[in-house]
């Protein structure tokens, strides 16, 4: 399995390996799901409480996301946990092998 860090920077794979986004793992790896959140890395949030398996850290990043539309003039704040796995293209998966880029 994929480290926490490793699996938030996960931009592809490349067969049985994931491929990692090394710089931006470096600059916000060790943030927490909220902090990601709060700065705007909402896939990486997303990611991260998907990885923690918490229901409050997604309904966090869900309700995040949801001001953001609000704020916004694209008026699609009916974003729910459900839809997000498909928004953001998260899901966990068994990967034991990283590529970093």
């Amino acid at each position: 399995m994929l480290s926490r860090e490793d699996f938030v920077f996960t931009i592809g794979y490349d067969g049985p390996a994931a491929v990692i986004d090394n710089q931006a793992k470096r600059k916000y790896g060790k943030l927490s799901t909220r902090e990601l959140a709060l700065n705007g890395l909402f896939r990486a949030a997303y990611s991260s409480a998907v990885y923690s398996r918490d229901p409050k850290e997604l309904e966090f990043v869900a309700e995040a996301y949801k001001q953001l539309l609000r704020k916004s003039s694209a008026g699609l704040s009916n974003v729910d946990i459900s839809s997000m796995d498909r928004l953001f293209g998260v899901f966990l998966v068994d990967v034991n092998r990283s590529i970093t880029l």
